[in-house]
């Protein structure tokens, strides 16, 4: 981490100060963990701590230590907004893109508090006064475990702060799937685990408390809305408003499917599409040196890791789907067609 960097936040948060924490989109675990780990860290030192996110977060992660606290910028604007514009400090966390933060951007952008960037993903943009930037780190709760160390505060590590951290670890990682081949990260989750953690009890909190509803939509998206392309190795699964009504979709439901198209023998490609309001939600996710991070950039205005990627098409969704199969054979042969 960035010596000098680490400094400045060492010196800003001295003393007590208002501090605001801002989450992406559509958070996910890493957010969310990274968001509430960092909230645990800040009011053991007495700080005036908000934690933000644009809209609502998976209801399997509601046990979660702090979450409570969780402010819901769609629920309540105006305390949200408020929060931001009477901050002395903004950490933005787990997002790279200043559009990730969604309606939250214009309060931010009036904001005078001094703002930090922390986050895992490549090529972030610059809307910070501060970044650490760190894309080879499994998750942004690493990096959050990683500024703890940096800035002399181990002490302040406690069970609770644990649990957020893991759970950002581990479903970022896909359960240690994936982006996960550093020794640096096991030995930080062996920290996590002396303070007391309960790895199994997390993993069913987060993977095991799914909705009837829920799986009944996974069965439909495996039954009836996969397309496969074995030429391209190639796959994705597609989901409309309707099909969302008609499983009374929850915040998170859709969270992991992308994973079972590209579980398919020779698919090194997959994506999902969620229609979402007015525009296509798109989760790219892929093996090998199919870099993904390049399409959701070149496509979708979004971006991400090699492997794993996202970003939104204003399109209609058949205009989507079809855009992305023609495109199947420039993408796979490494030419991404404009």
């Amino acid at each position: 981490m960035n010596k000098l960097i680490i400094n400045k936040i060492a010196e800003l948060t001295g003393a007590p100060k208002k501090i605001a924490i801002i989450m992406h989109v559509n958070p996910d675990g890493d957010a969310v963990g990274a968001s509430l780990a960092l909230y645990g860290i800040l009011i053991r030192e007495k700080h005036q701590v908000t934690v933000i996110t644009p809209n609502e977060y998976p209801s399997f992660l509601a046990w979660m230590p702090y979450c409570n606290n969780i402010l819901i910028h769609k629920s309540e604007p105006q305390k949200a907004e408020d929060a931001i514009m009477d901050a002395d400090l903004i950490f933005c966390l787990d997002f790279n893109e200043l559009n990730r933060m969604g309606k939250l951007a214009e309060a931010y952008k009036k904001s005078n508090a001094i703002k930090f960037l922390i986050d895992h993903h490549l090529s972030p943009s610059v809307f910070t006064d501060y970044t650490i930037s760190e894309s080879k780190t499994s998750s942004t709760s690493e990096l959050i475990f990683d500024l703890l160390v940096a800035l002399n505060k181990k002490h302040l590590l406690n069970k609770d702060i644990a649990e957020c951290i893991y759970v950002g670890i581990v479903t970022d990682t896909g359960s240690f799937s994936y982006a996960c081949n550093y020794e640096k990260t096991y030995l930080i989750i062996s920290e996590l685990f002396s303070h007391g953690i309960d790895g199994e009890n997390i993993h069913r909190l987060v993977y095991d408390t799914y909705s009837e509803k829920r799986m009944r939509l996974l069965g439909y998206c495996l039954s009836e809305k996969l397309k496969v392309f074995q030429e391209y190795h190639t796959a994705y699964i597609s989901l409309t408003n309707d099909d969302l009504k008609r499983f009374d979709y929850n915040t998170g439901d859709s969270e992991g499917i992308v994973n079972y198209a590209l579980s398919i023998k020779g698919i090194t490609m997959a994506a999902l599409f969620v229609e979402s309001g007015d525009f296509i939600k798109v989760s790219l996710r892929s093996k090998g040196n199919v870099q993904v991070n390049d399409i959701a950039q070149k496509y979708y205005k979004g971006g991400g890791h090699y492997n794993a990627a996202g970003g939104n098409s204003y399109k209609s969704i058949d205009e989507t789907l079809d855009e992305f199969e023609k495109c199947l054979p420039y993408i796979m042969n490494g030419m991404i067609k404009y």
